[in-house]
């Protein structure tokens, strides 16, 4: 899913001091909304991910409460939680680089303390979505096998003509650590990373679009120059920063599920890299297929980003830290 709730902390201070001082705050924060995002949002990411991989002839599902309640119906209601166990792991790191990153880069780049152009602002979050996709693409390759493998096994039963027989990784009821195992014998350290292309295509230009554009809505809401935000204008403005950015970079999400599934119907084509990919798609399903599961990943972000104020508003990370005997000066 690569969630991105990195919302409060997208302009923080460049003084060295200040960056060092709130930094485990933030990962902190960062790692608990990520965690709490992920149990509430993560039925809706799944579908996403089938909405995305079905093609035209082996359509299962019509849409994203469609994809639902057939999945509750064939695999229970836990069946909607499948692969998120790697997210739930994988995810506090995966902020933690992305939120220190970005503090970093806008530390480097500022000049003397003053603000940020929006061209350093863009420069900032490329960077820090760049060195995020260390964690988020071998993330995101076994969730994606996880997530998609109930819809492999729904078109065995109900649609037995669209499944090949065989395919690679195909395990029954496979785990990540079966994945991970299979992915290192057969494709060594590369196989984790399919697909690691197609990541930086969409994590870095959301990083560019969601870190300028939440620090512009929030700073039309602040209350004087240097005031804080109210809390409601950083709710609704990283809302609109993360929905806008996520729906901005979907054709590119779309690209890298495909590229990143392992086992696929009869009836399904499999291709060989981005460029395969693009010219597939676009020849056999026409443009609209770039914006398969859109709206699921508007409505997966938006209360991302919900959840994220309120971590940040009630301040857990530093409620954490308060209890650490603090070192003397």
């Amino acid at each position: 899913m690569g969630y991105n709730v990195e919302v409060k902390f997208s302009h923080c201070g460049t003084n060295k001091g200040h960056l060092t001082h709130f930094l485990p705050a933030k990962l902190i924060n960062g790692g608990v909304a990520g965690l709490i995002g992920v149990t509430c949002v993560f039925p809706i990411d799944l579908a996403k991910t089938r909405l995305q991989n079905q093609q035209n002839g082996s359509r299962l599902y019509t849409s994203m409460s469609d994809c639902l309640i057939k999945t509750i119906r064939s695999e229970g209601y836990f069946g909607m939680y499948r692969g998120a166990a790697v997210n739930l792991t994988l995810v506090t790191p995966e902020k933690a680089i992305k939120l220190a990153a970005n503090d970093f880069f806008r530390f480097h780049l500022s000049k003397d303390g003053q603000k940020l152009t929006l061209l350093r602002e863009m420069l900032a979050g490329c960077g820090a979505g760049t060195c995020q996709v260390i964690v988020t693409t071998p993330m995101e390759m076994l969730k994606i096998q996880l997530q998609d493998a109930g819809r492999i096994a729904a078109q065995r039963k109900l649609m037995p003509q669209t499944v090949a027989p065989g395919g690679p990784v195909e395990v029954k009821s496979p785990t990540a650590m079966q994945l991970t195992r299979e992915l290192l014998r057969e494709k060594g350290i590369a196989g984790l990373y399919k697909g690691l292309g197609a990541t930086l295509l969409r994590d870095v230009p959301f990083s560019i679009i969601y870190f300028p554009l939440f620090a512009n809505l929030n700073n039309l809401g602040k209350k004087g120059a240097e005031g804080p935000a109210p809390f409601y204008v950083s709710f609704i403005s990283g809302c609109i920063a993360g929905s806008t950015a996520a729906v901005a970079v979907n054709p590119v999400d779309v690209i890298k599920t495909r590229l990143q599934s392992l086992t696929r119907g009869n009836q399904e084509d499999t291709y060989s890299g981005v460029t395969d990919c693009i010219r597939k798609i676009l020849r056999n399903e026409g443009p609209s297929a770039f914006l398969k599961g859109a709206y699921c990943r508007a409505l997966v972000i938006a209360p991302l980003f919900g959840i994220a104020q309120v971590v940040y508003f009630l301040g857990v990370g530093e409620f954490i830290l308060s209890f650490l005997p603090k070192r003397n000066n």
